[in-house]
């Protein structure tokens, strides 16, 4: 459902207007613990952009937006081209976009936050719920990919973790595309002869990589090992090195579409 004039101005209520807005979140929504070494503290909010063309759908997500002290809410749209507006005039951390807009794809978003917003992390929020569109958008850059109308959470809890280092990825997605990194029980996997020896996976590597597709920050997936948090980023230079990849969601998207786990 694409917004018009009048979705606009619902829009634009929701962020400037409302008994909620970014200046007045709903102080109860903010954990009574936050570790003060995490992005996004209620002095310097996590700033976000929210481009989706279901109009329902987007007062659902501002709204749990707006109630969290960490989060601000910038401004939203609901089609490509209010989206490169948004993009070009705001300085901002986070950018929510479903992939079906009124005039194109939110594809065409994350490329374009990716060239003019480098820094800027990119959130799919989608119907469709499959591994190729996941992928896609890995591939471009994003670093997570929630299914609507699915359990993974909250939107502010997904802004959070990928603002911390983290990707935030709807739990029966996260499983299938986990299954890819599976070999037959009968065959021993191994790397393809043109990457050589020194750029085989590690067991200890290979683990790393499974937790960070799961969405899981390197503090939490040291704690699941029981190494500290600096080794993990460690391993995670070394997988980059290894892969010849940039980011977490190129590592994933490689290590998934060459079978190398």
């Amino acid at each position: 459902m694409a917004i018009g004039n009048e979705s606009a101005v619902g829009s634009d209520f929701l962020v400037k207007g409302s008994s909620i807005s970014a200046g007045h979140h709903l102080a109860g929504a903010l954990p009574s613990m936050w570790p003060g070494f995490l992005t996004g503290q209620a002095e310097h909010p996590v700033r976000v952009l929210l481009i989706d063309d279901d109009l329902h759908m987007s007062r659902v997500i501002a709204h749990e937006l707006l109630g969290d002290l960490r989060i601000d809410l910038l401004g939203q749209g609901g089609s490509v081209r209010e989206g490169r507006r948004l993009i070009s005039q705001n300085e901002f951390d986070v950018m929510l976009v479903d992939l079906n807009l009124d005039d194109g794809s939110g594809f065409e978003l994350i490329e374009y936050m990716k060239t003019v917003r480098p820094m800027a992390e990119a959130v799919v929020i989608s119907a469709m719920e499959d591994e190729q569109h996941a992928l896609h958008a890995f591939e471009l850059g994003a670093t997570g990919y929630l299914v609507k109308n699915s359990w993974f959470g909250n939107f502010p809890q997904a802004v959070l973790q990928v603002v911390n280092g983290g990707a935030s990825i709807t739990p029966s997605l996260a499983r299938r595309l986990l299954g890819k990194f599976e070999p037959p029980q009968a065959t021993v996997q191994t790397l393809p002869v043109s990457h050589g020896k020194d750029n085989k996976l590690s067991e200890r590597e290979q683990q790393v990589l499974k937790l960070v597709a799961s969405g899981q920050t390197s503090t939490e997936i040291g704690a699941r090992l029981s190494i500290s948090g600096q080794t993990v980023n460690t391993h995670i230079k070394n997988i980059y090195r290894k892969l010849n990849v940039r980011t977490r969601a190129h590592a994933v998207s490689f290590a998934t579409s060459h079978r190398l786990m």
